[in-house]
């Protein structure tokens, strides 16, 4: 049985998941709670809450905020393993905080921000996830499209990154280039290796991982 919790302070139609209780092919893509090493092999601990999202048109119904649904950070393709494609999925709730984010940004602009495929939140088990990428923590954006401005060349990229950091100093942004870490043609914001508890989520173990190098 999964255990879920409705989370009393969230106006959000989405029920709130304990990701230890999933059954063990999802819980194994998942990884809640396990510990992995990021580019620089430091260790970070994979989120454990997750929203359940039960179909694809409760993605496309349910707004994070005015401007975002929840179907804009879990846009995926075959790269994500089958069984976390099939519904219900499963969202870290920090994702929250991205779309936040996104949205003060989004109203500063007055134009929308287009999250690319792959772009938002994908398991540690996708097959583009790097080593402790923020993905897997829902709390990445690759943004690919400013309204009718593509993010593709060198002067937009970083005229974007300075405007993003500028007013919301908590994101961080991949330098532009061609070489690992960098980005040429979209811009990656992320917020680190942040990760939400649910007021109302059961209490956690003290020893519910391990370190991987995924």
């Amino acid at each position: 049985m999964v255990d879920v919790v409705s989370s009393l302070t969230s106006s959000l139609p989405l029920p709130v998941v304990d990701a230890l209780e999933l059954d063990a092919p999802v819980r194994s893509l998942l990884m809640p709670g396990v510990l992995v090493r990021d580019s620089h092999a430091r260790l970070r601990r994979l989120p454990r809450f997750f929203y359940c999202v039960e179909s694809w048109n409760v993605a496309l119904q349910t707004r994070l905020t005015p401007h975002f649904a929840i179907w804009e950070f879990m846009d995926v393709d075959l790269f994500e393993p089958a069984p976390l494609k099939r519904f219900p999925r499963y969202v870290p709730c920090a994702v929250t905080a991205l779309a936040a984010h996104l949205e003060v940004l989004r109203d500063h602009l007055g134009t929308p921000i287009h999250v690319a495929a792959n772009g938002g939140y994908r398991s540690p088990s996708h097959g583009k996830s790097t080593p402790g990428s923020p993905h897997a923590w829902g709390t990445a954006a690759n943004i690919y499209r400013l309204g009718d401005e593509y993010l593709d060349e060198r002067d937009r990229i970083e005229r974007f990154v300075s405007l993003a950091t500028g007013l919301l100093p908590a994101l961080r942004a991949r330098p532009y280039g061609p070489g690992p870490g960098c980005v040429d043609d979209h811009v990656h914001l992320d917020l680190g290796y942040v990760t939400a508890v649910p007021a109302d989520a059961p209490s956690e173990s003290m020893d519910i991982g391990r370190v991987g190098d995924r």
